[in-house]
């Protein structure tokens, strides 16, 4: 596109030159000042575009006045008398100029200016008494002059309503790309919904087959147990094994069911910024790493928003207690912050929820939500899904973003957007622990 455009300016610099090379070789030819002066608007006008981006403030003003100038200098050295040379229409270079760049008033001014310019040649030679004005002289000058103002209001008005056009593009290009974005972020969660359906639905079945056999094999390993307990104490031991190894089974066939079982979702108005404490709380009380510092940013005044208290707790609890594994070689930051948020043209609570750990993989971003994908060692790869179908499941949104701490280390950051409650009355319970 950069290229077609500056190939059809080349063309246009080369038309420009052209004409004003017809310039030249008209009467009068020998004249040396005007070739020179023509040479030099045509340097201007194939030089203007780089003053104007050089002097973006006072580069327009500029190149309108210096072709005032060159206008004023050119017609002095076409004509005995400057007011009567043929090339006077040189007054409208600068006058369109001015339309294109400035509004109407500024180009009114500018064409005031040039009609001045043009005006002023009249005067020197009727002061020296060596012209006089002949018979409809002035309505002459009075038509050449209005012609100027109406040029400059023509092409003033054509440039007005191209940059208004070019404006509109912009937006709309802008909505368009934003709504592209959405529709992207739209069909990304529709896909991990479907996996997540069909994968659940798998896992609810297995789940189902291979619970029956586990308690089979951990009532046998328990009557083992009991019945060898003092004559084999080997056997027992062995029996010992396979009754915790069958509970550790059990514990991760629960939460496959977990993940499976449809929610029920019961909402209502909240205090995310008090869920989120709680979570704080019940994951540094069960820590025994290196210290985590915390640090909060939460927006004042901040709505309810229209959640299921338990489930939300959970999601918090899941982002916070990766976020300290991930930080668990050697301590770091944890930073938490609540602020208002839209999605399109929907009125919600942001949550961003970030860390200086090791941070997440960009290739890896795409799956960290998928069932059964997890960069742990003794991980199941289940915490994520089950926190993306809670957010799913309340018509929210949570995705991974950049981020960089202060010291310039690149971590994780989950951002969750939980909708405003339709009633933002916060309950009398809350507003109590609150106090």
């Amino acid at each position: 596109m950069a290229a077609k455009r500056q190939s059809k300016l080349d063309w246009m610099d080369l038309l420009w030159l052209l004409f004003l090379l017809g310039l030249a070789l008209l009467p009068p030819v020998a004249e040396v000042h005007k070739q020179i002066i023509i040479l030099a608007i045509g340097v201007l006008q194939l030089l203007e575009g780089r003053l104007v981006e050089q002097l973006p403030k006072r580069g327009k003003s500029y190149a309108v006045l210096l072709k005032i100038l060159l206008a004023m200098l050119l017609i002095s050295h076409t004509g005995q008398v400057g007011i009567n040379s043929s090339y006077y229409p040189i007054f409208y270079l600068p006058i369109v100029t001015a339309a294109v760049y400035f509004d109407a008033w500024l180009t009114l001014a500018w064409t005031l200016i040039a009609s001045a310019a043009y005006c002023s040649y009249l005067f020197p030679a009727l002061a020296l008494q060596e012209y006089e004005l002949a018979p409809g002289a002035i309505e002459e000058l009075a038509i050449r002059i209005l012609f100027f103002f109406l040029a400059a209001m023509v092409v003033n008005r054509f440039a007005t309503e191209n940059k208004r056009n070019t404006r509109r593009y912009q937006m709309l290009a802008e909505e368009l790309a934003k709504t592209n974005q959405e529709l992207e972020r739209a069909q990304a969660v529709a896909r991990r919904s479907e996996r997540l359906a069909a994968l659940g639905q798998l896992s609810a079945g297995l789940a189902h087959e291979i619970r029956n056999p586990l308690g089979i094999i951990k009532g046998s390993a328990e009557m083992l147990n009991q019945r060898v307990r003092t004559s084999e104490p080997l056997v027992a031991e062995l029996a010992g094994y396979i009754s915790s190894e069958v509970n550790r089974l059990s514990a991760l066939v629960s939460r496959f069911l977990d993940f499976a079982r449809p929610l029920r979702i019961e909402t209502r108005a909240c205090s995310v910024a008090e869920i989120v404490d709680r979570a704080l709380r019940a994951v540094a009380a069960n820590w025994s790493g290196p210290e985590i510092n915390i640090e909060r940013r939460y927006d004042r005044e901040l709505p309810p928003a229209a959640v299921d208290e338990n489930l939300c707790e959970q999601v918090f609890v899941n982002l916070i207690q990766n976020a300290y594994d991930a930080m668990s070689a050697t301590g770091g930051r944890l930073g938490v912050s609540i602020a208002n948020g839209m999605r399109g043209d929907r009125r919600g609570i942001e949550v961003r929820v970030s860390d200086s750990g090791p941070g997440i993989p960009v290739e890896l971003r795409e799956q960290i939500f998928n069932p059964f994908f997890t960069t742990k060692k003794s991980g199941v790869g289940l915490g994520l899904s089950i926190v993306s179908k809670i957010v799913d499941e309340h018509r929210g949104s949570i995705e991974i973003v950049n981020h960089q701490t202060r010291s310039g280390e690149s971590g994780a950051c989950f951002v969750i957007f939980l909708p405003l409650a339709e009633q933002a009355v916060i309950p009398e319970a809350e507003t109590a622990s609150r106090a």
